[in-house]
C-alpha cells in the first residue's frame, strides 16, 4: 500500500516537473531552420560550377612614346640646344647648328639678299644636313611691314599686303587667300615655322602694333587666327600666335619697357580671344611678349613671368610650345643681361627661346642646368615640348 502511495506520489511529482519545464520552455525563442534564416544567409538552391584558380590578367603594353624615348637618349648639351631658336649668323649657320644643337634658325630679310628659290633651298637642306635633329626653320612673313621674304622681288613679285589691308579690301577670304599663298611659299623654300599671325588688337594709329594687326574685333580677329592657323598646317607649315598675352597699344619693347596697366577683365574680354580661337584650330606654338602685364606680373616681363606662364597653361588650357621673343631685345638684354635673361627665360616656363646672342645663352642656360640652378626636370619638359611640336609637324619622326 505505501509503495503505491509513493509510485502516486512520485508520479505526480514528475508531471508537475514536465509541466514546469515546458511553461518556461515557451519563451525561449525557436531554434532557426533553413527556412527562418535571412536570405542572405540561406544556402544558395545550387552550388555554382568549381572554377579554376583565376589567372593574372596581363595589361596589354602601351606602345611607348617615341619623343619620350627620344627625350631620353639626348645629352644635356643636346637638350639645351633644342631650345634655342637662333638668328641665323651670316656666315657659318651650319657649323653652328652643328656645334650647338640647335633646335632651329630664325631667318631675317638679310638671309633672302641675293638668293633665289633656289639657291635658298640648297642653303636650308645644307642646314637640315648639318643637324642631329630636324630644324626648325622660321621667318616672320606677317604681310604689310614684316615681310622677310616677299620683300625680294626673286621670290615674289610684290611684297604681302597686310592683313588688315587685305580685308578692308576683300574681308576674310582675302586674308586667308594670302595665307595661303605665304605658307606655300614658305614651304616651297624649305622653311616649316612662320611667325605669324598676330593675334593683337591695337586700335590707336600710332600704336607699335596697330599697322600690324588685323584691326577688328576679338571675334573676327578670332576668325582670322584660327583660319590662318589651319590654312598654314593645310601647307605644311606651323603657326606661331604672338604676342601673348595681346599688346594692345603698347610701346615698342625693341628699345625699351613697356607696361600694360589693364585690368585682367580688360584683357580676357578682348585681347586672350584671338589665341583661345588659334588653340581651338591646333596651333601648336605660342610667342610671349615683353610687356609688363601688371594685370599677373608687376615686376616681371611677360617673357620672364612665371605667373604668366602659368596664366597661359592652366588658364588659357595651352599644351604646346611658349617662345619668348627675342631675348636680346632692350627691354630685356638691358635690364637682366643677356645670359641672365636666358636663364630666367627658362625658369619661367618658355620652352624655346628666341635668340640673336645665342652662343652666350646657350653657354648661361647650360651652366645654371649643371649647377642645379635650373632643374633637369624643367629642361626635360620643356625640350619634350619642342619635340613633340616636330613631331606634330612630321619633320621629326
Amino acid at each position: 500500500m505505501k509503495r503505491k502511495l509513493i509510485a502516486a506520489i512520485l508520479a505526480e511529482i514528475c508531471a508537475l516537473a514536465a509541466i514546469f519545464y515546458l511553461v518556461n520552455r515557451a519563451d525561449e525563442p525557436a531554434v532557426p531552420t533553413w527556412e527562418t534564416l535571412p536570405a542572405a544567409t540561406q544556402p544558395p538552391a545550387t552550388l555554382p560550377p568549381t572554377q579554376p584558380p583565376t589567372q593574372p590578367t596581363t595589361q596589354p603594353r602601351q606602345p611607348e612614346d617615341p619623343v619620350e624615348m627620344l627625350l631620353h637618349r639626348l645629352s644635356l648639351e643636346q637638350k639645351v640646344g633644342q631650345m634655342f631658336l637662333a638668328r641665323c649668323p651670316e656666315s657659318g649657320a651650319a657649323e653652328a647648328v652643328a656645334q650647338y644643337g640647335l633646335g632651329g634658325l630664325l631667318l631675317f630679310g638679310r638671309d633672302f639678299a641675293g638668293e633665289t628659290p633656289g639657291t635658298m633651298c640648297a642653303k636650308i637642306q645644307g642646314y637640315q644636313a648639318a643637324a642631329t635633329l630636324p630644324l626648325l626653320i622660321a621667318v616672320d612673313e606677317e604681310g604689310g611691314t614684316v615681310t622677310r621674304v616677299s620683300s625680294y622681288t626673286a621670290f615674289r613679285s610684290s611684297p604681302f599686303a597686310s592683313p588688315r589691308e587685305l580685308y578692308s579690301q576683300g574681308g576674310m577670304d582675302a586674308v586667308l587667300s594670302a595665307e595661303a599663298e605665304k605658307a606655300q611659299l614658305l614651304a616651297g623654300l624649305g622653311i616649316n615655322v612662320n611667325m605669324a599671325p598676330v593675334c593683337d588688337i591695337a586700335t590707336e594709329p600710332g600704336a607699335f602694333m596697330y599697322k600690324r594687326s588685323l584691326g577688328q574685333s576679338p571675334e573676327i580677329t578670332g576668325q582670322f587666327v584660327s583660319g590662318a592657323v589651319r590654312t598654314m598646317q593645310e601647307q605644311g607649315v606651323a603657326a606661331v600666335m604672338k604676342h601673348f598675352p595681346g599688346y594692345g597699344n603698347n610701346a615698342d619693347t625693341h628699345v625699351g619697357i613697356a607696361r600694360d596697366s589693364r585690368s585682367l577683365s580688360e584683357l580676357e574680354s578682348r585681347d586672350t580671344q584671338p589665341f583661345y580661337d588659334g588653340i581651338a584650330a591646333g596651333g601648336g606654338a605660342i610667342l610671349v611678349s615683353h610687356n609688363i602685364v601688371e594685370a599677373l606680373d608687376a615686376q616681371n616681363p611677360a617673357s620672364l613671368s612665371m605667373a604668366m606662364h602659368r596664366y597661359l597653361r592652366l588658364a588659357m588650357g595651352f599644351d604646346g610650345v611658349i617662345i619668348t621673343d627675342d631675348l636680346s631685345m632692350d627691354a630685356i638684354a638691358k635690364q637682366y643681361g643677356v645670359g641672365e635673361a636666358a636663364v630666367l627665360a627658362v625658369l619661367a616656363g618658355n620652352d624655346l627661346l628666341c635668340s640673336t646672342e645665342y652662343r652666350t645663352q646657350y653657354s648661361a642656360v647650360l651652366d645654371a642646368c649643371r649647377s642645379g640652378r635650373i632643374p633637369e626636370e624643367t629642361v626635360n619638359q620643356a625640350v619634350y615640348h619642342v619635340l613633340a611640336w616636330k613631331q606634330s609637324m612630321g619633320i621629326l619622326f
